[in-house]
C-alpha cells in the first residue's frame, strides 16, 4: 500500500471537526462528539514525508475531502499530481495515466483502520478503543491524541499516529509507520462558502 493511505485515512477523519466546540471542553469525548458532528470538509495540507531510502525527505501539498458515510480523498498537487480515493469500500489511486483501484477486503488490515475511522466519525469511542490504544492529552492552547494499533497486522504497518489541535482546529497529524518512516502533515481548513 502507498504510504500515504493511512494518514489520507485519519486526515480526514480530523477534518470532521467542527468550527464551534466549546475551548474549555477538551475531553477526548469531546473531540468524538465533534467529529461525529460533521458531514464533510475541505482542507488543504503540506505533508512532509522521511523516508529511509531517500537522502532527503520528500514535500507534497494539496487538498483533503471528507463527505460521510465513507468517502475520503487526497488529491496531491506538488511535486507530482496525483489522487489517493476511498469510497464505499474500494481504494482508487491515480497518478498520470495509472489508475488502480481495489477492493478494500482484499486488505483486512486496511480495512480494519478504515472501519475505526468510521467508528471516529460515528463518535463510537468504544470502537476505536477495540481498535487502538488511546492516549489523549488536553490542555488550555492545544490537545494532543496518540493512537497505536492493537492489532499486530496493523501495526505491522502503522506503529503510532500523534494528532495535534488547537481549540477547533487540527494542526498537525504525524504518522510513523513500522518501519521508522514517518510523515508529518500540517493542515489548514477552508472555511465553507
Amino acid at each position: 500500500m502507498h504510504v500515504c493511505l493511512p494518514l489520507l485515512l485519519y486526515t480526514a477523519i480530523m477534518l470532521c471537526a467542527p468550527p464551534a466546540w466549546a475551548a474549555a471542553d477538551h475531553t477526548l469525548d469531546a473531540v468524538m462528539q465533534s467529529l461525529a458532528a460533521r458531514t464533510h470538509g475541505h482542507a488543504v495540507f503540506s505533508e512532509r514525508q522521511y523516508i529511509s531510502l531517500l537522502k532527503n525527505p520528500v514535500d507534497l501539498t494539496g487538498d483533503l475531502y471528507f463527505q460521510a458515510p465513507d468517502h475520503l480523498e487526497k488529491i496531491t498537487r506538488t511535486p507530482t499530481r496525483e489522487s489517493l480515493v476511498v469510497d464505499k469500500g474500494t481504494l482508487t489511486m491515480t497518478r498520470g495515466a495509472m489508475h488502480h483501484s481495489v477492493s478494500l477486503q482484499a486488505y483486512p488490515q486496511i480495512g480494519a483502520f478504515i472501519d475505526s475511522i468510521r467508528a471516529t466519525l460515528a463518535g463510537d469511542r468504544a470502537s476505536l478503543e477495540n481498535t487502538y490504544s488511546l492516549n489523549f492529552s488536553p490542555g488550555e492552547r492545544q490537545w494532543d491524541l496518540s493512537l497505536t494499533p492493537r492489532d499486530k497486522k496493523l501495526s505491522s504497518i502503522v506503529r503510532e499516529i500523534h494528532i495535534t489541535g488547537a481549540s477547533d482546529t487540527i494542526a498537525r497529524i504525524e504518522t510513523i509507520r513500522a518501519d521508522g518512516d514517518r510523515s508529518v502533515m500540517l493542515i489548514t481548513q477552508v472555511p465553507e462558502t
